[in-house]
């Protein structure tokens, strides 16, 4: 994804966008995909299903771990487009526990799903998400006035979760499942998830940038948040169990790639705030 689709405006032009943006995750068809999955085999039925066990637990953990920042906004406009963005991540949940339902497994509760899923995530996501997003957020809970608390957790949730783990997995996996014609309802849910979540890390970045203008200090929180969390982002772009060297071929990636395009756009939201890179 380049620059410019990073929808880097303040809340209120966010919002707008937000109520031109709708979409239903029941809307989409899945017929397909459901004759697709029962006839997919070998690694690339293992790998896809490593994806969407990740997305599941993923998913779980952003939508229920999010209403703190909505209790920390700045302003009313801030706290408008915050409540679109816990909206859009419930509606994301119910799209893959609704895949999960109708292509995967069988209709159950989405802590079910969630459940049988983390058998699939490795202990670097585990860490991202189960440790260092949960203490983030009850941080922020506790201290909601705390612009060290929002930052990091802004941080942590805008700028690694959704700008570098999330860009990252939608542009390989829809790359190798469009290329194949594989699972076209899923894709065409994913990808309307992607285009809200651009809105949502361009909340992210503007919020760090005014915020590192306004108190350069908060610039050491940003630093300080990803030099605790960049040892586990980079291991959790490897499928668990297989060490951090094993290529993703049989989705038309390696490993060397889906790093360099992680980096790439982290390093390039970095320049946008103001807190480069190297400077970590």
């Amino acid at each position: 994804m380049s620059d410019h689709e990073i929808q880097l405006n303040d809340p209120q032009t966010l919002y707008r966008r937000w109520e031109d943006s709708q979409w239903s995750p029941f809307a989409i068809e899945l017929d397909r995909d459901s004759a697709q999955w029962a006839e997919m085999s070998g690694e690339d039925r293992e790998l896809i299903f490593f994806v969407l066990s990740s997305l599941m637990v993923a998913e779980e953990r952003i939508t229920t771990k999010f209403s703190g920042l909505v209790g920390a906004y700045g302003s009313e406009e801030e706290a408008t487009f915050l409540s679109t963005q816990q909206v859009d991540e419930a509606r994301h949940m119910q799209f893959y526990a609704r895949f999960q339902d109708e292509v995967i497994a069988a209709p159950d509760l989405i802590a079910a799903h969630v459940q049988r899923a983390r058998a699939n995530v490795s202990d670097a996501f585990r860490e991202i998400f189960d440790r260092q997003l949960v203490a983030a957020h009850e941080r922020l809970v506790a201290e909601p006035r705390s612009l060290a608390a929002k930052v990091r957790f802004v941080t942590l949730y805008h700028l690694i979760l959704e700008g570098t783990l999330g860009l990252t997995t939608f542009k390989f996996t829809t790359d190798y499942l469009a290329g194949e014609g594989l699972l076209p309802g899923f894709v065409d849910g994913y990808s309307k998830i992607h285009h809200d979540e651009t809105r949502h890390i361009g909340y992210g970045v503007w919020f760090l940038r005014e915020t590192v203008r306004e108190q350069p200090a908060e610039a050491d929180t940003v630093r300080e948040t990803l030099r605790d969390l960049l040892p586990s982002v980079a291991a959790s772009l490897a499928p668990p169990d297989t060490g951090s060297d094993r290529d993703f071929a049989a989705i038309g990636a390696t490993s060397e790639a889906i790093r360099e395009f992680a980096l790439g756009g982290l390093t390039r939201r970095l320049e946008i705030i103001d807190v480069p890179l190297s400077s970590l």
